[in-house]
């Protein structure tokens, strides 16, 4: 179900349009991006990388600078800890290489995904004391990792944080009987997370790989040192890179970042990503953020799903193109694999949604035993997009049930999960997404009033009290399409398509613009591609003029749609180029390349 939206918001857009060189339908847009003083416009449109927040601008930078400094000096044996996500392992590159800059003595562990789980664990502790490591630096994890972090001073071992998760925390009351929250902060030497309550960074929503970059960043800064302004720009591919696929929002210094890490990436001289771009026959000249969040980003985290997130970290490693291509086919290939498995954890999922009704829960909660537990994130996500509810899949792991969540706008995921924290042995992420462990069945007398309890039992417990607590309502789970301009096909002209070019790079936080356009007659259509599951459309506007119509979207809904709002054979109909239904669409328009013509080209969203 959906609702569609016209943005009213309002400002003197022949202003805007004369003082910035722009027409008044992309001041428009701006507008509807939330901005709405001419300083912000400015940034957007012609922001630099001048234009960023400094790095000392986030809590414990001077402490981790000081003590990373002193540290190459005296040549402790540092540790970068990631994670296994591609954010992770961005990081861990990003923060190796500029340490080793600096002259430090460092190396570089990711966790298993299966075997350690997120984060720092007392494994990789206990491994880090045997190998003679005097000093640990997190990044992507270690905000929640107190007891951990408790673990490795006991044996002398020193810790910097350096993440950008939710910081946990705990509700108390205060004696005139105030509830406040309280966070919890690992007891590390230095904690840089612009989420944190005390941290007066400007924009909090950047990702691991980001704080890795302004770390390395400011230790240029400070030191001055030439290996580590070599490699800035190439760092910071790196942390455009994390951006895009750990799915921030496109906005403030994010888009600069990402902007100009596109600019980069395309003339990359990693050898890794050359290889990765080429075994999925990319051309690295056109390099965008669809091939980033889609094709690149995927290969290097199906090495973290199905086997060690190592072997990624090893490719961006490489020193050779043969190494590298050798290693990027690998990822591929597991990506393939990861592509099959997935759409069966996905199509189990919506057996038992269907089976069991859950379209009536609030908060999905499906636990899936079979699926591969590496998977549960990938089909949470997909499940997500279908039914737009808050979806957890859970999954039988080697040490229990383990899942992940991803939400919805309107339900802050990991706020929801610290309400009912006696579920999970571990949890953690932020408003959108989650990792956990389900406690184990030994520990459930707490959560089932004393009966020991299944895997099975705790978690229908679970799905019960979350719903419970769940205060969305149905209006939250209809679709809002939020339409930028209603705008007549006929008004697309090239120049307009080459305007959307100012826009870019889109993704969460600042989308393609959404037209919108009434009474479409739809003459005829072909279906196209190899599978067929893509079509053309010639339409007629409301003035008479033809236009082509491109859907990428599921013709079998489509289909079903024209045959109840037109009765039996109007699909055929409309396939045959003997129909003249007319729909209402909502569209996009940029401009398509296809064997050497250029034209502009309109694609359909939305329709009714």
């Amino acid at each position: 179900m959906e609702k569609w939206y016209v943005a009213a918001k309002k400002a003197d857009f022949d202003k805007w349009a004369a003082e910035f060189g722009i027409s008044p339908v992309l001041a428009r847009i701006l507008r509807n991006r939330d901005l709405t003083e001419e300083r912000q416009i400015k940034k957007f449109l012609q922001g630099t990388l001048e234009d960023c927040y400094s790095p000392w601008l986030m809590k414990d930078m001077e402490k981790a600078v000081g003590f990373l400094i002193e540290a190459a000096e005296r040549g402790t044996f540092i540790r970068v800890i990631g994670d296994y996500d591609v954010d992770g392992i961005c990081s861990t590159y990003i923060l190796i290489k500029g340490l080793k800059a600096l002259g430090a003595r460092v190396d570089g562990a990711i966790p298993h995904r299966i075997h350690d789980g997120y984060g720092l664990n007392d494994t990789l502790i206990e491994e880090a004391r045997q190998d003679g490591v005097e000093m640990i630096v997190t990044c992507d994890n270690g905000i929640a990792a107190v007891s951990q972090i408790e673990l490795a001073a006991s044996y002398g071992m020193r810790v910097i944080v350096t993440d950008h998760h939710e910081v946990p925390f705990r509700m108390e009351t205060d004696e005139d009987g105030t509830e406040v929250r309280r966070e919890i902060l690992p007891p590390a030497l230095a904690v840089i997370d612009p989420k944190q309550e005390q941290c007066g960074y400007p924009f909090p929503g950047i990702c691991g790989g980001v704080v890795a970059y302004k770390l390395i960043r400011a230790l240029w800064e400070r030191t001055g040192n030439s290996a580590l302004e070599e490699i800035l720009d190439e760092l910071l591919e790196f942390a455009a890179l994390s951006t895009v696929c750990d799915v921030m929002e496109l906005k403030d210094e994010n888009r600069i970042l990402v902007k100009a890490g596109l600019n980069r990436l395309r003339n990359s001289g990693n050898q890794g990503l050359r290889a990765l771009a080429e075994v999925n026959r990319l051309d690295m000249a056109v390099l965008n953020v669809y091939h980033l969040g889609f094709v690149i980003g995927p290969c290097l985290n199906a090495t973290g799903r199905l086997d060690t997130a190592r072997r990624a970290l090893e490719l961006l490693q490489s020193g050779t193109r043969a190494e590298a291509y050798g290693l990027a086919r690998e990822l591929k290939e597991m990506n393939d694999s990861r592509k099959s498995l997935t759409m069966k954890g996905v199509e189990e999922a919506e057996r038992q949604i269907e089976a069991h009704h859950m379209t009536k829960d609030k908060v999905m909660v499906i636990y899936l035993p079979t699926v591969h537990e590496s998977l549960a994130g990938i089909v949470a996500g997909r499940i997500r997009e279908r039914y737009n509810h808050p979806v957890f899949i859970l999954t039988r792991g080697e040490e229990g049930v383990k899942g992940s969540g991803r939400s919805i706008e309107g339900y802050h995921m990991y706020n929801a999960m610290t309400e009912v924290k006696q579920y999970f042995a571990k949890f953690g992420g932020h408003a959108m997404a989650a990792g956990l462990s389900m406690a184990a069945p030994s520990l459930a007398r707490t959560v089932l009033d004393g009966d020991a309890g299944s895997e099975e039992e705790i978690i229908e417990a679970f799905r019960r009290e979350i719903n419970e607590r769940c205060r969305l309502t149905e209006e939250d789970f209809t679709v809002r399409v939020h339409i930028d301009v209603p705008m007549p096909m006929d008004y697309g002209t090239e120049e307009l398509a080459d305007e959307m070019n100012l826009l870019e790079p889109f993704g969460v936080g600042n989308p393609k613009p959404l037209f919108a356009q009434k009474d479409l007659i739809f003459l005829s259509g072909f279906k196209m591609g190899a599978n067929k599951n893509c079509a053309r459309y010639t339409v007629q506007t409301p003035e008479g003029n033809r236009r082509q119509l491109v859907y990428f979207g599921n013709l079998e809904i489509f289909g079903a749609f024209l045959e109840e709002k037109y009765g039996p054979g109007s699909e055929a109909a409309l396939y045959a180029g003997a129909s003249r239904m007319k729909l209402s669409v909502v569209y996009q328009m940029g401009k398509n390349t296809y064997r050497g013509k250029t034209e502009v080209q309109y694609i359909m969203q939305h329709y009714c």
